[in-house]
């Protein structure tokens, strides 16, 4: 396990783009095994194959002393240290006008490397270009190379806490000096700053605004999860709710099928049994381990992006071979009878055309996943989250992991459950996937064994956060839409935009869709779609309605 994670840390490196490892789906959700990430690795070389320039090459990597303990006096982080580390960032002054902002994108749960290709294209470019302003990078305390403490375990983690990365940030922009405008003074005080940040960056960005107005002139949060959720049953909401209805329909009628033997029919050991030997998992010992890899398929759905270059279509692939009424997989045949009787058995017909259909989603599971799993391991080592030994490792190579896992264990929450579906839904992924199970890194990686303290986070507003200068961008399909102030299902409240509060929801996109972008010899009629280009539009449009302000308050 750790020599695979410090390939995948180094091929990262390399990584830009929507493609970059960040929130989506935790350990124990979605299929997430050691697996996954050896897909992960071939992505992230052949996006950097195809770079047309190394964005690396542009922008030289700069280094910031940084406290590692912004608050000596909280009793949560004794012991107390008064030492520095080198926290990384880059900048682009290319567009830089004097007068002109600060444009600084969280880099957030990722290493920062992973978003220099949005000083290129994108909406930091787009708005940098459009405003004069000078674009930042920020990397996020214990990611990338930007550590304070040599190790990740526990007690070394302390110091990564929401306040504390909020503090970096402030300290960041009240102090920094950059390189080739030593004679400038641009730290908050004498110029508009400006934050943006996607996803859990996102809600970064939006609590600076309001934790810090005075030092942050303006906030983007796209996609931006402000209201910390700790049993995260709603990620797979929109899947069920926007995926495609036939492909949704079967998924839940198979994972109804999948739960009435491991949950209803417990006791029947024969029948639970025949279900994995069917899914050529007979030796994989925990159900939730078994109904994690199940999910595989349907935990694709935050893969897709509006650009072909950085979209990953398994999710669509998935579909069309679960409902394609033709055996995909010859080598399934042999299941034919099992998959008909387990049909059966849980009540459901077991005519062709619905066993054509499980035989290609048993297919898929073992084409995309069981497969992988090596002669000299068994397949608890291989698709496993329960074996505590996994989690030991502790090095800064396994931040890939690591240091994410301790953000939402601790204060995020987010755990993917099948089990948090009201009994009234029928889920698309099992129910065998409950807390227990994906907390489960929670205890044997931390020794964390308590819900997370969503209120770190939720003290900033939650559903609820607002505050002048400070902006919501949300795909109505993100999964994590129920986590935003756009959740209006969920106990959200409809808010009108305008250019002082812009709130804006855009159609049929997903995970922070604004944020990636194209050259202009790139773009056509169709990409990037209308709905994302006008949502651009509109940010290049009240940000600079934001830095006229600023001008206009200090004369």
């Amino acid at each position: 396990m750790g020599s695979l994670l410090k390939k995948l840390a180094l091929a990262l490196c390399a990584m830009g783009g929507a493609n970059a490892i960040n929130m989506g789906l935790r350990i124990g959700s979605g299929g997430r095994t050691i697996h996954d990430f050896k897909e992960e690795v071939a992505k992230a070389e052949a996006n950097l194959a195809r770079r047309d320039v190394d964005p690396e090459s542009l922008y030289p990597k700069r280094y910031f002393d940084m406290p590692v303990d912004h608050f000596p006096n909280k009793a949560k982080y004794a012991p107390h240290t008064k030492h520095t580390y080198k926290n990384r960032y880059w900048f682009d002054d290319s567009h830089y006008k004097p007068g002109g902002p600060v444009i600084i994108l969280q880099s957030g749960e990722t290493n920062g490397l992973n978003r220099l290709p949005y000083m290129q294209k994108g909406i930091l470019a787009d708005l940098a270009e459009a405003t004069g302003g000078m674009s930042v990078i920020f990397e996020h305390r214990y990611y990338g190379y930007s550590f304070p403490t040599r190790y990740l375990n526990t007690t070394d983690l302390r110091f990564l806490t929401t306040e504390q990365a909020l503090e970096d940030v402030k300290y960041f922009a009240t102090n920094v000096v950059f390189p080739g405008h030593e004679k400038e003074n641009l730290t908050s005080g004498c110029t508009p700053w400006i934050s943006y940040g996607g996803s859990y960056p996102g809600s970064i960005s939006a609590f600076l605004r309001v934790k810090y107005p005075d030092v942050f002139w303006g906030s983007i949060g796209s996609s931006a999860v402000t209201k910390a959720i700790y049993d995260y049953w709603q990620y797979y909401a929109p899947v069920a709710e926007y995926g495609p209805a036939f492909a949704m329909a079967t998924q839940k009628i198979f994972t109804d099928m999948v739960d009435t033997i491991l949950i209803k029919k417990a006791d029947d050991t024969t029948l639970t049994h025949k279900l994995k030997a069917t899914f050529n998992l007979p030796n994989l010992t925990h159900n939730g381990d078994f109904g994690n890899q199940l999910a595989s398929g349907v935990g694709l759905w935050q893969s897709l992006n509006w650009d072909p270059e950085v979209s990953d279509t398994g999710f669509y692939d998935y579909c069309n071979n679960i409902t394609s009424s033709d055996v995909l997989y010859p080598h399934t045949e042999s299941k034919r009878s099992d998959a008909a009787s387990l049909l059966e058995a849980t009540g459901y017909e077991s005519n062709t055309t619905v066993v054509n259909q499980l035989l290609n989603y048993i297919g898929w599971v073992y084409e995309n996943s069981v497969k992988y799993c090596g002669e000299d391991q068994t397949q608890d080592e291989c698709f496993s989250t329960l074996i505590k030994s996994h989690y030991q490792e502790t090095g800064q190579a396994q931040s890939v992991w690591r240091s994410w896992s301790y953000q939402y264990c601790s204060e995020w929450g987010y755990l993917q459950t099948g089990s948090g579906v009201p009994r009234n839904q029928m889920p698309v992924i099992s129910r065998t996937i409950d807390i227990e199970y994906t907390s489960a890194v929670c205890r044997f990686a931390f020794d964390i064994h308590h819900p997370a303290d969503v209120e770190e986070a939720n003290q900033y507003g939650g559903y609820e956060i607002s505050h002048s200068r400070l902006a919501f961008i949300d795909g109505q399909w993100d999964p994590w839409r129920p986590a935003t102030p756009h959740a209006y299902q969920y106990g959200a409240p409809h808010r009108v935009s305008t250019t002082t509060e812009p709130f804006i929801l855009i159609p049929k996109a997903l995970h922070h869709y604004d944020e990636n972008g194209r050259f202009p010899n790139e773009t056509t009629p169709r990409l990037p779609p209308p709905a994302v280009k006008n949502a651009q539009k509109q940010e290049v449009h009240f940000v600079k309605a934001w830095v006229d302000e600023w001008h206009a308050a200090k004369k």
